[in-house]
């Protein structure tokens, strides 16, 4: 669902989040209320409560937020504090106001003139905190109804927790208090408001758990700032390079948007040059930032376990992990356990252990010093070879990765033919247009490739990328004429049943014709499908597939009688022709 609030946030339309938004903006409307939004870093606390401070402001309701930091300068409640500087134009006359809300006044300069005069500072340190909490809740009153927020509070201090805890089990009547924290960032064990809490009766609120986005809502979001540049590929790859996370799906975004396209139109080359701008892209710095972190805090084992699923780039077993990061068996257990609680790797699929995102993979690879890197890529053909069943499309990337051109053509096109023999078409189509962006390429690997493409082609999801591939190959020069002739083929049937060029199709597909006159039964497949297209006039169906069945009369190739004798009986059914 997308929430209509375009102009917000970086001016993208807020996707996935209808049903949390609703939640939060509820609770809220009737105060006093306690909200705890969570989630990882990344994905959208911020955005949500920037959604709904729009839907509250609206109504009439104030909001102010304070902001928790790792190295915060020591000041006493300084997350509150900084919220509280923004309500200097609520505040009524200080002869109005409890006399002990003087108390912020020397923390407060800005305000100290719309406050009641400090009162005596206690003596004792602790009592002069809880002066401070009162003076706090005195104002936080006075300025209702009022929507406090305190964003990530998983690094707020010890007297800010306790504020916030002692604020949460007595609200001001007109107070809506908003938490936003990180739970793999709090200490083990450890509630988010330092014991356990739960709301006193009379006190409203949720507790909001933020997961990633679908992929069909990213599929929403890239339609609605790119329009008809949103192909499939593009949206698929914006869907695997964040995992649904918002922040890095709106730093893609903004990375394409910000791209000059002199010379382009919308389509084919285009959606190409996206996806290679997105494969080429800079990593975030607050992703990067984020993940070295993390990474500071493991030990030497742990790290070289991650440098490992790096490099692997795809969920993998303890056993293969440790095989290509050379550790000692007996450490295994100890470095995954301290990668999993960092939230450095996750457990995707039982016993299979990667990345949550391909960033934060890209991250920690491209820091991995170069000859390591190396090393580790080489560790990982041995160890993915040696296995009972070589996965070929991986064991195609390290050696790709290891510069090794000859070995990787090799092994993507083993790929791509094992990718056709198992139906993934879409995995070959990926290779085998990969080979052929290859610009040393010999030409019979360039041959066989274009071929492999062309026969898959016609029933493939990208249809548009394929057709410019298949265009390009077919005006090649050095393509034999047999080759040349079915990949003409193969391209008209895919501009005729997908391309949205009937026409041109039609074209390629009469031309097909004559280059494969020594090849009657494949021209066949041309002529059927020049014979069903709905625009034709029954003489010209009669005459096309009079031709089809004569090419194939006396050919051995039994397919391609079916084909024409299936075609035969699929217009005589569409004619209603009883003798069907």
């Amino acid at each position: 669902m997308a929430v209509n609030h375009a102009a917000s946030g970086r001016g993208f339309t807020c996707v996935g989040r209808g049903r949390e938004l609703d939640l939060l903006v509820a609770a809220l409307e009737f105060p006093p209320a306690v909200v705890l939004v969570e989630g990882e870093p990344g994905v959208g606390k911020s955005r949500l409560v920037q959604e709904a401070t729009g839907a509250l402001t609206d109504r009439g309701i104030r909001m102010v937020t304070g902001m928790c930091h790792p190295l915060r300068e020591p000041l006493p409640f300084g997350p509150v504090l900084d919220a509280l500087g923004g309500t200097g134009e609520w505040l009524p006359p200080p002869e109005r106001l409890n006399p002990q809300a003087g108390a912020l006044a020397p923390l407060l300069p800005a305000l100290a003139h719309r406050l009641p005069p400090p009162p005596a500072l206690p003596d004792d340190t602790r009592a002069g905190r809880f002066q401070l909490m009162g003076a706090v809740r005195s104002v936080l009153d006075a300025v209702g109804p009022l929507v406090l927020v305190v964003e990530d509070l998983h690094w707020a201090d010890e007297a800010t927790r306790e504020l916030l805890l002692l604020l949460a089990r007595d609200l001001p009547r007109r107070l809506g208090l908003v938490l936003t924290y990180r739970r793999e960032d709090l200490p083990t064990d450890v509630p988010v408001l330092g014991v356990p809490y739960r709301r006193p009766p009379g006190t409203g609120g949720a507790e909001i758990h933020l997961e990633p986005l679908t992929e069909h809502d990213v599929h929403d979001l890239a339609t609605a700032v790119l329009g008809p540049r949103a192909t499939t590929a593009l949206r698929r790859t914006l869907f695997e390079r964040s995992a649904g996370l918002p922040l890095i799906v709106e730093e893609d975004l903004l990375t394409l948007t910000a791209q000059p396209r002199p010379g382009h139109t919308i389509g084919v080359a285009t959606a190409t040059d996206d996806v290679s701008v997105l494969r080429e892209a800079e990593v975030p710095r607050s992703l990067r930032e984020a993940v070295n972190q993390r990474m500071a805090t493991l030990s030497e084992p742990a790290v070289a376990l991650v440098e490992a699923a790096a490099v692997l780039a795809v969920p993998a077993d303890q056993h293969l992990l440790t095989e290509v990061a050379r550790l000692d068996p007996k450490q295994v257990d100890q470095a995954l356990t301290e990668a999993l609680q960092a939230t450095v790797l996750h457990e995707a699929a039982p016993g299979r252990y990667t990345f949550r995102h391909a960033l934060a993979q890209q991250t920690v690879h491209q820091d991995i010093p170069g000859p390591h890197r190396q090393n580790l890529h080489r560790q990982a053909v041995r160890a993915l070879t040696a296995s009972p069943s070589p996965p070929l499309v991986q064991i195609a990337h390290h050696t790709r990765t290891l510069g090794d051109v000859p070995t990787w053509l090799r092994q993507a096109e083993a790929a791509a033919d094992q990718a056709i023999s198992l139906g993934d078409e879409g995995t070959a189509s990926t290779l085998i247009h990969e080979i052929l962006a290859e610009p040393r390429l010999e030409g019979d690997l360039r041959t066989r490739a274009a071929l492999a493409l062309s026969r898959i082609a016609v029933n493939g999801v990208d249809h548009t990328t394929s057709a410019t591939a298949l265009r390009r190959i077919v005006s090649a020069p050095r393509l034999t004429e047999a080759a040349r002739s079915e990949i003409r083929l193969a391209l008209g049937l895919l501009m005729v049943n997908q391309g949205g060029d009937a026409a041109g199709g039609e074209r390629e597909l009469e031309r097909a014709i004559e280059e494969l006159a020594t090849r009657p039964d494949v021209a066949a497949r041309a002529m059927v499908a020049l014979a069903v297209h709905p625009n034709r006039t029954p003489q010209e169906v009669r005459t096309w597939m009079r031709r089809a069945e004569d090419a194939v009369h006396d050919s051995p190739n039994r397919g391609a009688r079916a084909a024409v004798h299936a075609t035969r009986l699929t217009l005589m059914a569409r004619a209603n022709d009883p003798a069907v």
